[in-house]
């Protein structure tokens, strides 16, 4: 029988080792290390050092990965009260369109009891849900899901599905230790993706947001797009990548990718909107 010799570092997938640089440079500027990692490192026993340090950069804590859902479940109810307002509303929605955003409304709805019950079997109360302004403290002036406001309706629904996609997203590494609660926020995290897109070819709109631009929205939703406009992805600049110029350039290599939003930056997006 032949053993193949190979360094143990190569014998790492690039995906963890880069997790560990990450982790590593965070201990360097001062994060905690648990205890038994630090005295692994320092009797030199790496191996077993990786695992642990490993251990350190994955695993969450049962308050971190609750803190996720009751942000989640706070997005979902903003979503799920404006959808089930706008189909309540007589002579808001085209009629041409009612089949769609009544779909919508009962997936938004589903997703608050969803994680209202994620929240609830790891022993939590879930968050009450807060009073909402949807003129967003004046920003949207005299929205009130009147007849003739149906445009303006669009282009609320365009902002809280390009909101909800991004903040899935950056709130996706903080439920890397429990598998079930990470398979639940993508699993909603897609639908969310197809709404945005939906809703977007509704309004006209393409299906991807091009750099940072927030089309024709109005300027306070502006932290919505911010950053999206990144070309560097996994440390690579996409503009070095062969055959970029002819296939888009910047504007196709924007589209291609969506950024992440931070649960701070998402706060900011969505705090004009509560009551």
């Amino acid at each position: 029988m032949i053993i193949e010799q190979r360094p143990i570092l190569e014998s790492i997938d690039p995906e963890i080792l880069d997790t560990l640089a990450a982790r590593e440079n965070e201990i360097a500027q001062g994060a905690s290390m648990s205890s038994s990692t630090a005295a692994l490192l320092a009797l030199g026993s790496i191996p077993i050092a990786l695992g642990a340090l490993a251990k350190d950069a994955y695993a969450q804590t049962p308050s971190d990965v609750l803190d996720v859902l009751q942000f989640a479940l706070l997005l979902e109810y903003l979503e799920a009260e404006f959808y089930q307002r706008g189909v309540a509303a007589s002579g808001l929605i085209d009629a041409a369109d009612r089949t769609i955003f009544t779909t919508i409304s009962g997936h938004e709805t589903i997703h608050v009891t969803a994680l209202q019950s994620l929240i609830t079997a790891k022993g939590a109360t879930p968050i009450a849900k807060p009073a909402f302004d949807f003129t967003a403290k004046g920003n949207v002036a005299g929205f009130n899901f009147s007849a003739g406001q149906y445009e303006t309706f669009k282009v609320l629904a365009m902002a809280f599905e390009d909101t909800g996609v991004r903040a899935y997203k950056g709130q996706a590494p903080r439920l890397m230790g429990d598998k079930a609660a990470l398979n639940a926020a993508l699993s909603i995290h897609s639908v969310e993706a197809r709404h945005a897109a939906e809703i977007r070819r509704l309004r006209g709109k393409k299906a991807w947001i091009s750099g940072s631009s927030r089309d024709d929205l109005p300027a306070f939703t502006q932290g919505i797009y911010a950053g999206e406009a990144n070309e560097s992805q996994g440390g690579v600049m996409l503009s070095t990548l062969p055959g970029y110029s002819a296939n888009g350039g910047s504007t196709a290599g924007t589209e291609a990718f969506d950024e992440p939003l931070t649960k701070a930056e998402v706060t900011a997006i969505v705090t004009p909107f509560l009551a």
